[in-house]
């Protein structure tokens, strides 16, 4: 397969869609059941939208294991490789991923599978600002995370003792790229599905 940028990888965080254990937020207004199946459908336009033009390869980095049949039927569909998350918390296994993506790539991104704004405009935007010698690329939440991150090599420094899941995430790597004078671009500020507010939001989408 020919890409656009064949020296890059986009990451996409998952969760295997185990009832109860992913869209947690959205009950008791969404039952477990129904929130399973949203995280199935945001994940699967996630995966859309990641593969539809061929810009990179794409890596789809599985937790609690790569086995769930929802990972096994993804990488059936769309060319994609299966990829086990390790870590402790969520920063461990994102410098995990990004060591070993960046030992076969030049750049990487990782995004999650729930930003319903994410384009592949802004992915390309963001594979572009690595290849013009930025050191990190994000793109903020409205919620004080990001949902986009891309490095050209590892930086553990900003994945380590941050408080994940918090309005504060942002701005803690924010002045951890400033203390360690990283070149940063920044992309359009997006938003996920967390909250019934959120939810409400992506159903009325076009």
């Amino acid at each position: 397969m020919t890409y656009k940028y064949p020296n890059a990888v986009l990451m996409i965080f998952c969760k295997a869609p185990i009832s109860g254990q992913v869209k947690t937020r959205l009950i008791p207004k969404l039952t477990p059941e129904q929130a399973a199946d949203l995280h199935i459908e945001l994940s699967t336009k996630t995966l859309q939208r990641a593969t539809l033009s061929n810009l990179c390869p794409v890596q789809l980095w599985c937790t609690p294991t790569t086995n769930h049949e929802f990972f096994s039927k993804s990488k059936a569909v769309y060319p994609i490789a299966l990829k086990q998350q390790q870590g402790a918390d969520l920063g461990e296994r994102m410098h995990h991923a990004f060591c070993s993506a960046l030992a076969d790539y030049s750049h990487a991104l990782l995004i999650g599978c729930d930003c319903p704004s994410l384009t592949e405009q802004d992915m390309e935007q963001a594979l572009t600002a690595l290849t013009q010698e930025n050191d990190v690329v994000l793109a903020p939440a409205e919620d004080g995370g990001y949902v986009l991150i891309g490095l050209n090599r590892p930086h553990p420094e900003l994945f380590d003792n941050i408080l994940w899941g918090t309005e504060r995430v942002l701005e803690e790597t924010q002045n951890r790229i400033q203390r360690y004078k990283l070149r940063h671009h920044a992309l359009n500020e997006q938003w996920d599905v967390d909250t019934s507010e959120d939810l409400e939001r992506y159903r009325v989408l076009p």
